[in-house]
C-alpha cells in the first residue's frame, strides 16, 4: 500500500540505523577505555565481580607495603647485630691479649680503652637500630614486628625481636665490664664467647624471620597479577576484535543510511499517480 501518511520502509530503516548506531558507540567506547566492561551499565555481573577483584589487588597493596616496612625493619637490626657481633669477637681479641701475664700495665690499660671503646659502640649501634620506629634489638618491641599477610587483614606475620642491649640475655657483658687486670681480662674470654654465641643465634632467628617476610611478599605479588591478569580477561577489550566490528558496522551504518534514504522516497511515487490529472 502507498501511503504518505505513513511509511513502514522508513520507520523499519531508522530502526535497524538506530540500532547499529548503538552498537557503533559501544565498540568506539571500548575502543577509547581499551575495556568492553568499562562500568555497571555495560555488564552489571561481570563489573561487579571486576570490582570486587580490583578490591584483593588494593588490599594486596597494602600487604606488601607493610611486608617490605616488617623486611626493612629486620633488615636494619641484621644490619646492626652483625656489627655487633664483630665488635664482640675484637673484643675477644683485646680480653686475650690482656690476660696474658707477661704485658705490663700501660698495654693492657691500653688494651682495656679499646675494650670500653667497643662497648660504648655497642650500646650506640643498639640505640641507632630503628625503622619506622622499630627498634627489634634494644628491647622496646617485646612484641617483635608484624606485617600483614591477607588482603582481608585476618592474618599476620610476626617476628620476634632479639634484645641485644649490654647485660642482656644475648649480650651478658657488662656496661661497666673491664679487662683492666689479668684476672677480669681471663674471665671476660667466656663472657664474650659467651656473648658472641647468642648474639650469632639472635641473627640467625631473625634471618629465618626475613624469609618469612620475603617468601610472603614474593608470594602476594604473584597472587595480585593473578587477579590483576583474571580482571583484565573480564573486562579488556580485543582490540582486534573491536576493530573488525568497527569496521563491520561503518559498513552497515552506510548500507543503513542508504536504505533510509530509498524509504523516504517511496511517498514521492504517489506524485506519478496523479502525474495526468
Amino acid at each position: 500500500m502507498l501511503s504518505i501518511n505513513t511509511n513502514s520502509g522508513a520507520m523499519t530503516a531508522l530502526q535497524y540505523l538506530n540500532q547499529t548506531n548503538a552498537q557503533l558507540d559501544k565498540v568506539q567506547s571500548a575502543i577509547n577505555s581499551g575495556l568492553k566492561v568499562a562500568s555497571a551499565a555495560d555488564d552489571g555481573s561481570t563489573f561487579a565481580i571486576a570490582q570486587n577483584m580490583r578490591g584483593d589487588v588494593a588490599g594486596y597493596a597494602a600487604v606488601t607495603d607493610s611486608l617490605n616496612r616488617g623486611t626493612s625493619a629486620v633488615d636494619v637490626a641484621m644490619s646492626a647485630g652483625q656489627s655487633i657481633s664483630d665488635l664482640l669477637i675484637e673484643m675477644k681479641s683485646k680480653a686475650a691479649a690482656a690476660s696474658d701475664a707477661s704485658l705490663d700495665t700501660a698495654s693492657r690499660q691500653a688494651l682495656n680503652e679499646d675494650f670500653q671503646s667497643y662497648l660504648g659502640q655497642i650500646t650506640t649501634i643498639v640505640q641507632n637500630a630503628s625503622f619506622n620506629g622499630f627498634n627489634l634489638i634494644d628491647g622496646s618491641a617485646t612484641g617483635g614486628i608484624s606485617a600483614l599477610a591477607s588482603a582481608d587483614g585476618s592474618h599476620r606475620i610476626t617476628v620476634a625481636s632479639e634484645d641485644m642491649s649490654l647485660s642482656g640475655q644475648i649480650v651478658t657483658i657488662g656496661a661497666s665490664a673491664s679487662i683492666s687486670t689479668q684476672t677480669s681480662a681471663s674471665t671476660m674470654i667466656s663472657t664474650v664467647e659467651t656473648s658472641l654465641t647468642n648474639v650469632d643465634s639472635a641473627l640467625a632467628k631473625l634471618s629465618s624471620g626475613a624469609k618469612k617476610f620475603s617468601i610472603q611478599s614474593t608470594f602476594v605479588s604473584q597472587l595480585s597479577d593473578t587477579l590483576t591478569t583474571g580482571i583484565g580477561n573480564l573486562v579488556d577489550a580485543d582490540m582486534a576484535t573491536e576493530s573488525a566490528t568497527l569496521t563491520s558496522l561503518q559498513t552497515k551504518q552506510q548500507l543503513g543510511v542508504q536504505a533510509l534514504s530509498i524509504a523516504n522516497q517511496a511517498p514521492s511515487i504517489v506524485l506519478s499517480l496523479f502525474s495526468g490529472h
